[in-house]
């Protein structure tokens, strides 16, 4: 999956999951996604390169830059709780879709409860 599909398919996929909204703090430049006013994922260009930044469990973020080349740590992010995906041929939906999916939850997992229950109901 190239540059410009990763984060045209991750645009689409993201705003699917429950209360996202999409904004953009940082300029026109920096789609920003948040669940509960928390920012899960970012969708940008750097040096012509299409990339998304997630939030990601410290140990699968390991495992993913392991396994994965267009996984690095999180571009101008807390290197430990964020990572950078590229497109790349080791890269497929079902992989961008797990992986914002986790980061959603993340987010969710540390919001107040009542949020929690809003969220995620049932």
């Amino acid at each position: 999956m190239n540059g410009e599909a990763l984060v045209k398919h991750a645009h689409q996929f993201a705003l699917e999951l429950p209360f996202t909204e999409q904004t953009w703090p940082f300029g026109p430049e920096y789609d920003v996604y948040r669940v509960g006013g928390k920012i899960f994922m970012i969708a940008t260009t750097l040096r012509g390169k299409p990339l998304i930044n997630l939030k990601a469990d410290p140990q699968k973020a390991l495992l993913h830059r392991e396994i994965y080349k267009s996984i690095e740590p999180g571009y101008h992010m807390n290197k430990k709780h964020w990572i950078t995906v590229y497109g790349g041929d080791d890269i497929s939906p079902e992989l961008v879709d797990d992986l914002i999916t986790d980061s959603w939850h993340k987010v969710v997992d540390n919001l107040p409860k009542r949020d929690q229950k809003r969220f995620r109901p049932g």
